[in-house]
């Protein structure tokens, strides 16, 4: 979907239990980690990092750990909140700084030498992870604190992070027997290997699938895809070709718009088979050994299953709640992707089709079936969001609503040369953090959308260490003369990764230990998506990139008009796919099964409609190795907060600014450091209803 989140993850545990700020084993002084970076705002010196760097800072960093653990469990004063959880807190200067931009990196810029980096130091930084968080001497001094807490006056931030922080070792294992722990060892080393393994597959699944087609093939075919394509087939050695890949800015206007349903029908395919192709990157095997041994784990550590496991700190709390919630909004969906499935093959048989409509055939038909309806052509409205007006807007849109500006950084080192750099500042010029953009789809980047941080707000020595947040994207390319010019769908997606990034930039944690419950973290973003069609906000951002001229009244209203068109198959593909990740993760132990065969029984007996597929089939379903497992459904939960949430700004206007400072000072400040539930109501005055979802969802 938009947001995955694997940075985040791997950044938190370097940062909470893998490093320390103690002079460690010698390290080049020359190597950009040994420091700290000497760059405008403290950003990464990206151009002066080299794959070589990376092993001997996490060597450095794991060793400087071990020191740091050390100490803390040789003071022989009284366990505190101070001398053990501030001063686990404290530790991880190197070690975060190698970990937040290998990984950022290896998501959006990686190479054949950081995918070789990544196999070897994944499972050993779990290992390590597991010596700290496993060491019974530290857990003594933590729950020492724990039970003791009540001597020692904290703050209501301190209390949340100790009662999470303990409960978090206890979830890992801390109460386990020394051979159980090894166990448990054992199979964390495992998983590490196994996700970064998955995911590496579906990338070069990606990568590797070409679709080369000629000139006939290309009839219906708007100018600029057929641009794009052409550069796309200069670019691999095939000039006088047109390329198309599978990823999401080739393939969706190919499959959209091509007449012809074989070439149509071989893409989608090659896109809903990666991973499942019989060869060296097929990830069935790999899949089914993961949904074992998370099975495994879960009944390790005394829990039913590893749904149960990771929903206990979780709004949902379980899956049954989880489960609750899915199976009522998919039948409602189902349904009306039933009545879109009969609208469309009306369409193919009034033009002398003899077929039924396939799961490859539904954008083309789903597009003829718009402009029947609506009259509405997405090509008609893409000269309106230009890439750089959409950016500009959801800027825009943050400055009505907080006051705050994005300055442009000249001569600050990026990330990749297709990226940008902007200062955030409040009103007053204080200066809030760095926001990085990278927005273009290459072999180099996975697909999707994300945001993460290469540092997070913190609290040093009653000093605001401000953060560094990134947003990433496989966007519409500009081809030729013609800029990027973005569907709806892209542009909802740069409002989304920028309501994350908002989060980040706002957060006021004092640690760098946070409890983001993750059915709450999409809150933040989803509801960015909110102002991003409405009238209000069109006439800021959505101008023609040719004349300049605002999008017209008629354009809005048929944007509005069609704001329900094929919400059935939206809604339906996405509550599937949730449906089929809790499926995977409510197995019990032993929990081995055949991912082909599991997945066929799954879609049959949840009624999937046969011209639909889960919006992520098993063998490409990167969110659940990158920390959507058993959380895929956090999208659809979140989807009731914000929506009923923006009830609150469209009932005192959608710029409301005493609305934007409630909603900035009890959610996206306080994000990690409170329980959701409770910001939720200090901001909403009352729990969240689900009416509003329903009724924009068109479900009601």
């Amino acid at each position: 979907m938009k947001n995955i989140f694997k940075l985040f993850i791997i950044i938190a545990l370097a940062a909470m239990t893998l490093s320390s700020c103690n002079k460690g084993p010698a390290i080049d002084k020359t190597n950009p980690f040994a420091t700290e970076f000497d760059t405008p705002f403290g950003v990464p010196p990206f151009e002066k990092i080299h794959a070589s760097h990376y092993m001997p800072a996490f060597e450095a960093g794991m060793e400087q750990g071990r020191r740091d653990i050390k100490k803390i469990l040789s003071n022989r004063e009284k366990p505190d909140f101070e001398n053990t959880i501030e001063a686990l807190d404290r530790s991880g200067e190197m070690l975060q700084r190698v970990s937040s931009v290998f990984f950022g990196q290896a998501s959006a810029n990686t190479s054949d030498s950081l995918q070789q980096i990544e196999v070897e130091i994944s499972p050993r930084l779990t290992e390590y992870g597991d010596e700290i968080r496993l060491n019974p001497e530290l857990f003594a001094r933590i729950k020492s604190v724990w039970e003791n807490q009540a001597d020692f006056n904290l703050n209501d931030e301190q209390k949340y992070i100790l009662d999470n922080l303990y409960k978090e070792l206890v979830r890992n294992g801390a109460n386990l027997d020394p051979e159980d722990q090894e166990k448990l060892k054992k199979i964390n080393q495992r998983l590490s290997l196994l996700t970064v393994k998955y995911d590496q597959n579906v990338l070069q699944e990606t990568n590797d699938y070409k679709l080369i087609v000629g000139k006939d093939d290309l009839k219906g075919l708007p100018e600029t895809v057929i641009t794009a394509a052409a550069d796309a087939a200069k670019a691999a050695g095939q000039e006088g070709k047109w390329l198309f890949s599978t990823q999401r800015p080739s393939m969706y206007p190919f499959i959209t718009y091509s007449p012809d349903r074989d070439l149509r029908r071989t893409l989608y395919n090659a896109y809903t088979m990666r991973g499942n192709n019989g060869n060296e990157y097929d990830n069935n095997v790999i899949l089914a050994e993961i949904v074992k041994l998370r099975a495994e784990r879960a009944e390790l550590l005394g829990y039913k299953t590893h749904a149960h496991l990771v929903l206990e700190p979780r709004m949902a709390k379980t899956p049954a709640n989880v489960f609750n919630l899915l199976n009522g909004l998919f039948e409602k969906a189902n349904a009306v992707a039933r009545k879109e499935v009969a609208e469309m093959q009306a369409i193919i048989n009034r033009e002398g089709g003899n077929f039924k409509l396939e799961p490859s055939d539904w954008w083309y038909y789903a597009e003829k079936l718009r402009k029947q309806k609506y009259n509405l052509d997405d090509t008609e409205l893409r000269p309106y969001f230009k890439f750089e007006n959409v950016r500009e807007g959801v800027f825009a849109c943050a400055t009505k609503l907080w006051g705050i500006t994005f300055t442009p950084i000249a001569n600050c080192p990026l990330p990749h040369p297709e990226a940008s750099a902007f200062e955030v500042k409040e009103s007053d010029d204080t200066h809030i953090g760095v926001l990085y953009t990278d927005y273009f789809p290459r072999a180099s980047k996975r697909q999707g959308a994300w945001c993460g941080t290469y540092r997070s707000h913190r609290i040093v020595d009653g000093k605001s260490i401000r953060p560094v947040v990134t947003t990433v994207g496989n966007f519409t390319r500009p081809t030729g003369d013609t800029p990027s010019l973005l569907s709806l769908d892209e542009v909802a997606t740069i409002f989304h990764e920028f309501g994350h990034a908002l989060d980040n930039l706002f957060n006021r944690n004092s640690y760098n230990r946070t409890y983001v419950a993750w059915d709450f973290v999409e809150l933040p973003s989803q509801i960015m998506e909110h102002w991003a069609l409405e009238p209000e906000m069109l006439s800021i951002y959505a101008k023609h990139y040719q004349t300049g001229e605002v999008i017209p009244e008629h354009l809005v209203d048929k944007i509005i008009n069609s704001g329900y068109f094929n919400q059935g198959f939206a809604n339906t593909e996405v509550y599937a796919a949730s449906l089929l990740d809790m499926a995977f993760h409510t197995l019990e132990a032993p929990a081995e099964i055949d991912i082909q065969d599991f997945e066929k029984e799954f879609t049959d007996k949840l009624g999937l409609i046969p011209e639909i597929v889960p919006r992520y089939r098993s063998t490409y379903f990167t969110h659940i190795t990158g920390g959507y497992d058993a959380g895929y459904y956090a999208y659809t939960w979140a989807s009731v907060l914000d929506n009923d949430a923006f009830e609150a700004f469209k009932e005192k206007g959608i710029f409301d600014r005493a609305t934007a400072e409630s909603f900035r000072r009890n959610i996206l400040e306080k994000n990690g450091i409170m329980e959701p539930m409770q910001m939720y109501v200090n901001f909403r005055g009352r729990e969240p209803v689900i009416e509003p979802l329903l009724k924009n969802k068109g479900l009601l």
